[in-house]
């Protein structure tokens, strides 16, 4: 069982513990419905990545509101959602070593579940993993578009690949992944849409050229909450992949949106306590380098023109206070946006949720922790 959470249904967020993970409902619900919208009546199936939430009740939401499924990232993460009755997960990654591939294959036992490949040597590891769990696992080719982190070439090496896959016994041959992973915080529009048309057209050529050796293929996968919209329209992807877009964090926010593009609320905060108010100019809150991930960028006060997130260190988080701002007391409640929600989220166990100023659930972070 994991810790108690740092919160009780109805009481007001300013009673909550600090730190703590807090989940705006109004906005979270806001955003999935209009994620599914901006997809309504397109050809595109949705399938949200999981790894941003990590969250069993999120993702049956997400299913409820016409996701055909979710993506995660590891092994474990996938038990856990499928366990907490998640059906149809894709692990969008390459699944190596030999008890790795044997729980993926007993895991196809209980749930549709997918994988990637981008080496043959792979590929018979999951063909034999497989066959000794007498299960059908499919198998996606993982192309490198552009982000340059796995995936194989384009073009003829990939389409052989989708041979070997299609020649297992135990495998299916279920399409390919095309993730451009770094073009989502591309900042400009025009940056975000060339680098999609070029990974859309090595998509588009790979499938032409697997497709003229026989072999069917039914998907064409990809796209986060940067690029997603682009990649409906290419007419070469047939689901994407946002995850995000549930959440928003500062580092998203610093995009410039296009026009017409779904406006996503910021959903997921920080609660932290301010600890110390030493100077008019300087305070300090209880959320710290364990607190918030700052891979992507220190966290951002909401909400307080002035006051700044200046520095971490493990426990603590200095203030800096802007002449004129109104300045934090001691033992005042802030709520802080985290730079990247995803490695934030996998700090905590519980989300607080919270609906006009009271909790009103709190939701396990289901696969917290889930790195195997």
């Amino acid at each position: 069982m994991p810790p108690l959470p740092p919160a009780s249904v109805g009481i007001p967020l300013d009673e909550v513990d600090t730190p703590a993970l807090v989940l705006d409902l109004d906005a979270l619900e806001r955003n999935i419905a209009r994620m599914a919208d901006a997809v309504k009546g397109d050809s595109v199936r949705l399938r949200p990545h999981a790894k941003s939430h990590k969250c069993a009740e999120i993702a049956r939401r997400q299913i409820a509101a016409g996701a055909v499924g979710v993506c995660c990232q590891k092994v474990s993460e996938a038990e856990a959602l499928v366990w907490s009755g998640v059906a149809d997960v894709l692990v969008t990654n390459e699944i190596v070593g030999r008890q790795k591939v044997e729980r993926l294959a007993r895991l196809a036992r209980e749930a549709k579940v997918a994988v990637l490949a981008d080496d043959a040597g792979n590929v018979g590891d999951l063909d034999a993993a497989a066959r000794a769990e007498r299960v059908r696992l499919d198998v996606l080719v993982e192309l490198n578009v552009g982000a340059d982190r796995c995936g194989i070439a384009p073009g003829e090496p990939a389409s052989r690949l989708a041979q070997r896959i299609a020649g297992c016994g135990s495998l299916r041959f279920a399409g390919l992944h095309a993730y451009h992973g770094s073009a989502q915080h591309l900042r400009e529009a025009g940056e975000r849409r060339a680098a999609i048309a070029a990974a859309a057209e090595k998509a588009r050529m790979t499938r032409t050229l697997i497709e003229k050796a026989g072999i069917a293929c039914e998907t064409v996968t990809g796209a986060g909450t940067g690029t997603f919209l682009l990649e409906s329209a290419s007419r070469v992807f047939n689901e994407i992949q946002p995850g995000s877009y549930v959440f928003m964090d500062a580092d998203y926010n610093r995009n410039n949106w296009e026009e017409g593009w779904p406006r996503f609320e910021q959903s997921l905060f920080v609660l932290a306590t301010v600890m110390s108010a030493p100077a008019p100019d300087r305070a300090v809150v209880d959320a710290g380098l364990k607190a918030s991930s700052v891979d992507s960028g220190l966290p951002q006060v909401h909400g307080r023109p002035g006051v700044e997130y200046a520095k971490a260190s493990d426990e603590h988080g200095v203030l800096n206070i802007a002449a004129g701002a109104k300045a934090p007391r001691l033992g005042e409640k802030l709520l802080l946006v985290p730079g990247h929600c995803d490695p934030t989220v996998n700090l905590y166990d519980w989300f607080v949720c919270v609906r006009k100023g009271k909790v009103e659930a709190l939701w396990p972070v289901t696969a917290r922790g889930a790195l195997w």
